[in-house]
């Protein structure tokens, strides 16, 4: 059997992309990963460690956030670059192929629907992405574990690293504050502010302020007089007040490390924290498509199972007051609440259901 997976451009979408080419690898099937050459898809996917059988990257565009003639351009462009997709599709004998979302479906899917090979989609979001919703008519299933009409509910595919390293939290000794790989302005801003409040009273910090503002964030807590751990096992002596890095392959341990984060809201990183059981508050990023990653944290709000705040909240609030409510808050039953939602069979649900598919 062979699967094409395609979809990325950041993370949230490529991480669940490697969880069905790692799935696919454990049920022994080939599979070919078709991405873009704009995003990240190179930087996880063309090389060694790689998940998936074969490789493909095209010249796909983005169309969300262009100006009209730019969304018409875009679209063009990667209808052009479908063609190839198909050609590729062939090549490879694909049996089936599954979008994962993120403007670097877009040739991939164009290219199975025109080759009328049976064609699935995973929606990572409690929104759903503008591709999605014109190509959800064409798939033969439509995965997320978000509520949505006609879908097939699944959890969500995440790396089994998070629920090795999961854990019930019941003190707070260490705070986490996840911008994401390229950082979050808000987030560094809110963690050098609390970071003074946090030392008075014994909590350290876990900080990826992420490869833009990295140098600028080490430069101010060292100016702040705080004592900087070198690496991640520094930091484990228990000597340090802080760990600051600006990108990590290991988030498992380090959400391992901690008792509570401050978070983006990507689909991804929600899900994956909802495994680790770490409670979290939520800063959604205010520019996503559909102000998606606000309605991802809601979907917890909902449950009594994390904290929100909009960026512009964030900037208003009071930082002893902050500090307060997230040392009164119930670690505790929040964890186990988040362990118990937890389930670890995303990617596998999904390829048994396309394989079961393909067998009727």
């Amino acid at each position: 059997m062979n699967i094409a997976i395609t979809g990325g451009g950041t993370g949230g979408h490529l991480a669940i992309a490697r969880a069905l080419g790692e799935e696919c690898k454990k049920q022994g099937i080939t599979t070919l990963y078709i991405g873009g050459t704009k995003g990240q898809d190179k930087q996880w996917f063309d090389n060694e460690s790689t998940p998936f059988t074969h490789t493909a990257f095209l010249d796909s565009m983005p169309v969300v956030n262009q100006s009209f003639f730019g969304k018409w351009s875009a679209l063009a462009k990667n209808i052009t670059e479908s063609l190839s997709a198909k050609k590729l599709l062939k090549e490879h004998n694909i049996n089936a192929c599954i979008s994962v979302g993120g403007f670097s479906a877009a040739t991939g899917s164009f290219g199975a629907i025109f080759s009328r090979i049976p064609f699935f989609i995973h929606e990572q979001n409690a929104c759903m992405g503008s591709l999605n919703k014109l190509l959800k008519p064409f798939a033969k299933s439509f995965f997320s574990s978000f509520e949505y009409p006609n879908v097939t509910l699944t959890p969500y595919p995440i790396n089994s690293d998070f629920f090795m390293k999961q854990r019930e939290r019941d003190t707070l000794k260490t705070i986490a504050f996840f911008g994401g790989s390229q950082g979050a302005k808000a987030i560094n801003e809110l963690a050098l502010n609390l970071a003074p409040l946090l030392k008075e009273k014994n909590i350290k910090i876990l900080h990826q302020a992420g490869k833009i503002d990295y140098e600028n964030t080490y430069k101010a807590y060292v100016e702040k007089g705080f004592n900087l751990a070198d690496s991640m096992q520094d930091f484990k002596s228990g000597n340090k007040d802080i760990f600051v890095f600006d990108f990590s392959r290991d988030m498992a341990e380090l959400m391992n490390m901690a008792d509570f984060c401050i978070s983006r809201a990507g689909a991804s990183s929600l899900w994956e924290l909802v495994s680790n059981g770490l409670p979290t508050l939520f800063i959604p990023y205010p520019y996503a498509a559909k102000n998606h990653q606000y309605f991802n944290a809601k979907s917890l709000i909902d449950k009594d199972l994390a904290l929100l705040y909009t960026q512009d909240e964030i900037s208003r609030i009071d930082i002893n007051d902050l500090a307060q409510k997230i040392t009164q808050i119930n670690l505790s039953a929040i964890s186990k609440s988040l362990i118990t939602m937890a389930q670890q069979n995303g990617a596998e649900c999904i390829i048994n259901h396309i394989r079961q598919y393909l067998k009727n």
